[in-house]
């Protein structure tokens, strides 16, 4: 009998001292940030963004990945997990009809991604992959091979995912895989909900997976990402105004590399890897794919913000309305857009590779692609937040992308414009493509030049097309722009096609709401439009 109470007892005391306690955790270095995902996450209701609560086998949400120079780098993004859940993830390949474990990764808690980096990778074949975690969950696709051997080259491009409509993204999913471009390419934006990144974009994830599924994707961030309506990251100092026109990152930096961190891992290596201030890191690097040179740059990192730099014009210290001010007031002397770190890459890219076509993708366009902001009422004369400020980065920016002979794809503007850039003449700059928002309700823009006249060498295809100054009086050439009175308002997607043999580029535009897979589908008015390289 006194074994026994003494058992019983025994197993009291082991119930009351661990049993009651809750499971440990990691607590995030941040408040009031991604709190639907960090902490005790499980104890949250229900949110408007996805629910976080999914059964243990859908906690793998999706994979993304590139391979450039031999080197795989896939990202697996999972749900929030459990604290007695594992935090380990496996990658297994498909390898003589038998999957094969190549490679296990831990769980980073803060964004709830792993990374896998597997080297040596044979580029020339297909191989289906999948990702496991625990007994149940798993995310199967494809890992395609390098199509160095395809004469034409086609991208998708989309950016500005508003969180105005959170349903599905069918149209684009239909679209674009029956067109099968070879890469896709997220411009920045993916998120709207600035301080709940992991839920948003979980959300992105699941609206697009079956995109990018099966094919290489290349996804950056940009200003909403990072929970900021703008960004001039001038090198990662900390922002003090939460508008960000002081400059710098307004939310805690382990909020800011962990948007990062989930969105660029899979990209290839950067090109100097050296963080930034806050210890912020960096991501601009280049991509071979294809037979196609890419740059991927961080258009607003090492930015200046315009509030105590520049006179301010108007409510705001980034938009000017007076269009009588002198432009040159604002082009001063220190001045960064790229930065010296950035400009030193896209010149030694220049410089590789002579003979591939050669791309470069940002966020953004490098000139004031738009004159009417948020509401037809709402007419800007220039906007720091484009890239047509300041003017002598700007215009460093496009000789380095001149030198190179390469074409520019961006986002961000919420508006699809065809320019080609002038920097000491006009039309003797390179090309841009500036693809629409995916969803076009929360800001949307309009090319509508207040004297209503088309400019010299219009196309005449669009009334307003031709050559024009921007307000920072920077030389473009306007050659087709949709309006939100355009079909689906504006919204859509690019599709640019590389034809490596001619050395011509095609810019494809279509609107989101149009079935491609009809004979009769239309792109929006003034596409396609082909150049020679």
């Amino acid at each position: 009998m006194k074994i026994k109470t003494i058992s019983i007892l025994f197993a009291v005391f082991i119930l009351l001292t661990f049993g009651c306690q809750q499971p440990s955790y990691v607590k995030a270095p941040f408040t009031e940030l991604d709190t639907l995902a960090v902490n005790d996450w499980w104890n949250r209701p229900d949110n408007p963004i996805i629910n976080l609560k999914v059964e243990r086998k859908d906690v793998i949400a999706f994979g993304i990945y590139t391979v450039s120079d031999a080197t795989l780098k896939l990202s697996a993004q999972l749900y929030p997990l459990y604290p007695e859940e594992t935090r380990e993830v496996r990658l297994e390949i498909l390898k003589e009809n038998q999957w094969t474990e190549i490679q296990k990764q831990n769980v980073t808690e803060l964004g709830w991604s792993a990374l896998f980096r597997v080297e040596n990778w044979d580029q020339s074949v297909d191989v289906k992959y999948r990702l496991l975690h625990g007994k149940e969950a798993r995310f199967e696709g494809l890992i395609r091979k390098d199509p160095t051997e395809k004469d034409v080259i086609s991208i998708a491009a989309m950016s500005c995912n508003s969180r105005k409509d959170r349903g599905d993204r069918e149209n684009y999913v239909r679209n674009i895989n029956h067109q099968d471009p070879d890469m896709v390419f997220f411009a920045g934006d993916q998120s709207y909900d600035h301080k709940e990144h992991t839920a948003a974009w979980l959300k992105f994830g699941m609206q697009f997976r079956e995109v990018f599924r099966n094919r290489p994707c290349i996804t950056i961030p940009d200003d909403h990402d990072i929970g900021q309506p703008n960004l001039w990251g001038e090198g990662g100092k900390k922002a003090l105004r939460k508008q960000g026109d002081d400059g710098g990152y307004f939310y805690h930096p382990e909020y800011v590399k962990m948007v990062e961190r989930c969105q660029t891992s899979h990209l290839p290596d950067p090109y100097d890897s050296t963080p930034v201030e806050q210890g912020i890191g960096v991501y601009y690097t280049s991509f071979l794919f294809g037979g196609l040179d890419f740059a991927i740059i961080e258009d607003r990192k090492f930015k200046s913000g315009p509030s105590g730099k520049v006179p301010q014009s108007g409510s705001r210290p980034d938009h000017i309305k007076d269009p009588n001010y002198d432009p040159s007031s604002v082009d001063l002397e220190g001045l960064e857009l790229l930065g010296d770190r950035q400009e030193k890459f896209l010149n030694d890219w220049a410089d590789t590779n002579p003979n591939s076509i050669k791309v470069v993708l940002s966020q953004t366009g490098f000139c004031g692609g738009a004159h009417v902001h948020g509401n037809p009422e709402n007419r800007l004369h220039a906007d720091m937040d484009s890239n047509g400020w300041p003017q002598k980065g700007r215009n460093r920016a496009l000789k380095a992308i001149k030198k190179a002979g390469a074409v520019h794809i961006a986002g961000d503007q919420h508006l699809a414009t065809v320019v080609q850039h002038g920097i000491d003449e006009f039309d003797d700059g390179p090309w841009a493509f500036v693809v629409p928002a995916i969803i076009n309700d929360i800001y949307s823009r309009w090319w509508w030049p207040e004297d209503e006249k088309g400019g010299k060498n219009s196309n005449e295809v669009l009334p307003w097309t031709g050559q024009y100054l921007d307000g920072f009086n920077n030389k473009i050439t306007m050659h087709a722009y949709a309006n939100p009175e355009t079909s689906s308002n504006g919204e859509g997607y690019g599709l640019i096609k590389f034809n490596k043999t001619k050395r011509a580029v095609t810019f494809e535009c279509w609107p989101r709401f149009e079935d491609v897979t009809n004979e009769d589908a239309e792109q929006f008015t003034g596409w396609p439009i082909m150049i020679q390289l």
